[in-house]
């Protein structure tokens, strides 16, 4: 089968190399001059090197497993650092580095507690089961329906799962201390909402980041990027960049080509890794899409954000790799995000700083920092909020390193937020991690990988399943390839 793929995300990259590898004529279409879609790389005159997007190399196994299936391993490609501490949270009354040693952290959690260190290996046991169920055998079906769920295993998993329980109630049954709360909570922001909102399954997300490591691979994020898209090259994969898709024409309930940069080009199967909403924009027969407007607006999007990207023409002390800053209400943050839909008051932020782990980052004896604050989608971010916001991060930032006047030793300056999550990945809202993992999003309640009308066109990707976050949308890229290659497999069922 002649196949195209929209956009060179992970998903995107994924998706091309099991295809590739079994056999297909595979095209994928991006529209940047690399691959990557939010997890591109740039480099300034200036030297410094800055990972756009994703910065936390969590769940190495499953991203191994990626490798594994070719024959290959992550350290063909690069280097993977195990980061010590894995990150510090930055309080109203202190500084709390997490230690990559399970004893070390049990002896943390002890010394806030007493107790805790006890109910700690309890909660990462539960953990580690929702871990190795969740990502082993959840993850990896396709959710056309409910029945997929439907075996004796799964039945009798099913309240270990922990399922119907928020998140927040969960971690309270086992820690008191606030600042213990707020360390537990703290991984699924990365899942799009309110720790109430999320079911206590992904107190996974604490063993795949806290039990198996903070890691940083050496020369940057995007080195992931390049050794996928190496992978699918091997595997017979095309890449074409600068290509934009414009139009999907469909007939006979199937469809038939892609307009590329004006022309037209027919294929047998399309996968849409693009934004999910964008790929049926794409479609000419409009009652093809599976879900109209009202659908998205109905949904649940997890953040944009404020991204600042920031070289130093100086070393900055006392700052970690990871710096997570929790001074204020992270429930006045997140209401700010999906209730009231406006800046933050009290913002929460993170800040990266590859430079303290990888020399390659930045020229010399210089700083490459990058600073993420959640922010709402669809709100307007003109440049003078952007500029008022990076004066209260750096601040902040000058509060915990004890230098003065940050702001006049940036030699480069790059603000990212909403209307450029627009314009460069076509983000719904400007959304910055997909939809949002509430309950009522989750599983077989996800935009289904398959399109209901045309046989032929597939989605993968943070809007559909598994959901957001680098491994899960290298899941999505596998998920999706068997459900082309099943189709294919009917194709030539009919024809004997």
């Amino acid at each position: 089968m002649k196949i195209a793929i929209i956009g060179a995300g992970f998903s995107g990259l994924s998706a091309a190399a099991y295809l590739a590898k079994a056999g297909h004529e595979v095209h994928v279409l991006e529209k940047h001059h690399q691959p990557g879609g939010r997890a591109r790389q740039f480099t300034t005159e200036e030297g410094f090197v800055f990972d756009m997007g994703p910065s936390w190399y969590w769940m190495p196994d499953i991203i191994e497993n990626f490798f594994r299936d070719f024959g290959r391993t992550t350290s063909d490609f690069f280097e993977l650092i195990p980061l010590d501490p894995q990150f510090e949270m930055v309080f109203s009354d202190g500084i709390t580095a997490i230690p990559a040693d399970d004893e070390e952290m049990k002896k943390l959690f002890e010394e806030m507690e007493p107790g805790a260190g006890e109910k700690l290996d309890a909660f990462m046991k539960a953990a580690q089961f929702k871990y190795e169920e969740g990502m082993g055998k959840f993850v990896i079906l396709p959710c056309h329906s409910w029945l997929e769920f439907a075996t004796p295993q799964i039945a009798q998993n099913a309240l270990k799962l922990d399922l119907l329980t928020n998140f927040r109630s969960y971690v309270k049954k086992y820690f008191k201390h606030p600042k213990l709360r707020a360390l537990m909570e703290f991984p699924v922001i990365f899942l799009g909402a309110s720790p109430e909102k999320i079911p206590a399954l992904y107190s996974l997300m604490n063993y795949g980041g806290y039990a198996l490591g903070t890691h940083y691979p050496q020369g940057g994020f995007y080195k992931l990027v390049g050794a996928m898209e190496s992978i699918a090259s091997e595997a017979g994969a095309q890449f074409h960049y600068n290509a934009c898709a414009e139009k999907i024409k469909s007939e006979e309930k199937r469809v038939k080509s892609i307009t590329v940069n004006g022309e037209e080009l027919e294929f047998d199967a399309v996968i849409g890794a693009s934004d999910y909403h964008h790929t049926e924009s794409l479609l000419e027969d409009t009652h093809a899409k599976n879900y109209p407007e009202s659908y998205w607006k109905k949904k649940t999007f997890a953040p944009s954000c404020l991204i600042y990207y920031l070289g130093f023409n100086e070393k900055i002390p006392n700052l970690k790799h990871h710096t997570l800053f929790f001074e204020h209400d992270l429930d006045v943050h997140i209401d700010a995000i999906y209730k009231d839909k406006k800046w933050p008051e009290e913002p929460l932020f993170y800040a990266c700083c590859p430079s303290k782990t990888d020399p390659s980052t930045a020229p010399g004896e210089k700083e490459n920092l990058f600073l993420l604050m959640p922010l709402a989608t669809g709100i307007e971010d003109h440049e003078s909020y952007r500029e008022e916001y990076l004066s209260r991060m750096l601040r902040r930032v000058e509060k915990l390193t004890g230098v003065k006047d940050l702001h006049t030793k940036i030699e480069y300056k790059r603000s990212y937020c909403v209307s450029d999550f627009i314009q460069d990945y076509n983000a719904y809202g400007g959304n910055a991690y997909g939809l949002a993992n509430t309950l009522s999003q989750t599983a077989v309640l996800k935009p289904k990988l398959r399109n209901k009308k045309l046989k032929n066109l597939f989605y993968a990707g943070q809007l559909t399943v598994p959901g957001p976050g680098v491994p899960p949308a290298i899941i999505s890229g596998k998920i999706v390839a068997t459900e082309v290659n099943k189709l294919q497999k009917k194709q030539y069922e009919k024809t004997i």
